[in-house]
């Protein structure tokens, strides 16, 4: 007998809650000082990754892997990967692979569907889609089984998914399957209890709120829920804030598991377009307060790696936070625009580790002053993307009294480290 998805959670820990801190006195500061304070806490940082999927483009290389998964020099630092639940048992050997050097290397596996096999599928009309699909009302039960079979043959193969997702996109769907938000909430209270890992919903394509509020607002569906995940496809900065969620989903994660941005048209080395990356992964992290940040495709001419298997400036922007900001770091409070067109977060790992990420998409060089409150560190480490540098280690910075001026380039992106 396969056991329950709740008596298998309670085997890995529990799910952390979200912390909403109040700002202390320090952090009301001049705004011209970016205020640093590590005993104001937010969220737990899980990491930064991207998607693998064989049917659609090839493998990473095993060099690729490395690459993606690795944290040395020329390596992105990724710590999530997200692999798709082929609806065809036969393809799901496909992603092993990947998914197991990625594990090695310590990275978090996660799962998405793009549809259910196709003897639990009925087509209806949706709109002007005269052939769109849904998944049958009496194959819901079966449909779990899918799920946790595919979560069972993966570690069987060397893989511990930390979750998978009922549907990828089940509100943009004409190339896949179609849920609606009753569906959905009836699928997580009835079915996905018995799921042998964590359970994400609903990844709206837009983090549609409207999608997710009847989940957050049943009980018994909130129940078997463990992460919230949205895709964040020309949703504004001014969506990212999610009250119902703070109100109501006090022990779940919040993930962002799929985007690209600014498009995928453009090369992902063009500058300054890439240093956008950097704003939208600082506004993810600080406005919208997710947990974690996955992009589409690993390599792609407009991806975090080129198709020769190198970072791209895209890349750079990401692991600004991704080579730093390793997984169980906290996010902390820090002054979050101190200048226009200046970004900046900060996170706190073990041994009182401090890192800051900094984006400045002005067009001039910024002298920017930062105060660590209760920070004894003698230094900061620099690294720096720009026109002409990617991730480019620089001068440690001297700290007195828990204070450093650092200059930032133009159009850059710098992460100051603490020792």
């Amino acid at each position: 007998m396969v056991p329950s998805r709740r008596s298998v959670l309670a085997t890995m820990g529990a799910l952390p809650a979200l912390v909403a801190a109040t700002p202390t006195a320090a952090a009301s500061a001049a705004a011209a000082n970016v205020i640093v304070d590590p005993a104001a806490v937010r969220q737990t940082i899980r990491g930064f990754g991207g998607m693998n999927h064989t049917l659609w483009i090839n493998d990473l290389t095993p060099a690729q892997r490395d690459t993606a998964f690795g944290n040395g020099e020329g390596q992105l630092g990724f710590s999530v990967l997200r692999i798709p639940v082929h609806e065809n048992q036969a393809d799901w050997s496909r992603e092993v692979a990947t998914a197991k050097r990625a594990s090695e290397l310590g990275a978090t596996v996660i799962a998405s569907p793009w549809n259910p096999p196709a003897s639990m599928v009925e087509t209806f009309v949706h709109g002007g889609q005269t052939n769109a699909k849904r998944l049958r009302y009496d194959m819901y039960g079966a449909y779990a089984r899918h799920l946790d079979d595919f979560c069972r043959f993966m570690k069987n193969n060397g893989v511990n998914l930390y979750a998978i997702s009922v549907q990828n996109e089940p509100d943009y769907a004409q190339d896949w399957t179609w849920w609606t938000p009753n569906e959905m909430a009836r699928f997580l209270r009835e079915n996905a209890g018995s799921i042998g890992t964590r359970v994400i919903a609903p990844e709206s394509f837009q983090y549609v709120k409207s999608f997710s509020d009847p989940i957050l607002n049943d009980a018994a569906a909130l129940a078997n829920l463990d992460i919230l995940g949205a895709h964040l496809y020309g949703t504004s900065f001014q969506n990212f804030p999610y009250p119902l969620f703070k109100e109501r989903g006090r022990g779940k994660e919040l993930w962002m598991t799929e985007v690209y941005y600014p498009n995928s048209s453009d090369s992902a080395d063009l500058w300054p377009q890439a240093l956008d990356v950097g704003e939208h992964v600082h506004r993810a992290l600080v406005d919208a307060e997710f947990q974690a940040y996955v992009w589409w495709y690993i390599r792609r001419g407009y991806g975090p790696m080129r198709e020769d298997g190198r970072i791209s400036k895209r890349g750079a922007a990401m692991a600004h936070f991704s080579k730093f900001v390793r997984p169980g770091y906290v996010r902390i409070d820090a002054t979050p625009n101190p200048q226009s067109n200046l970004y900046v977060s900060a996170y706190k790992g073990g041994n009182a580790k401090v890192v800051i990420v900094a984006v400045n998409k002005g067009a001039s060089p910024v002298s920017q002053p930062f105060t660590l409150v209760g920070n004894t560190s003698s230094s900061v480490s620099t690294w720096s993307t720009d026109a002409n540098r990617t991730l480019a280690p620089g001068a440690a910075i001297p700290l007195s009294n828990g204070s450093f001026t650092a200059s930032l380039p133009a159009r850059s992106a710098m992460t100051f480290v603490t020792g």
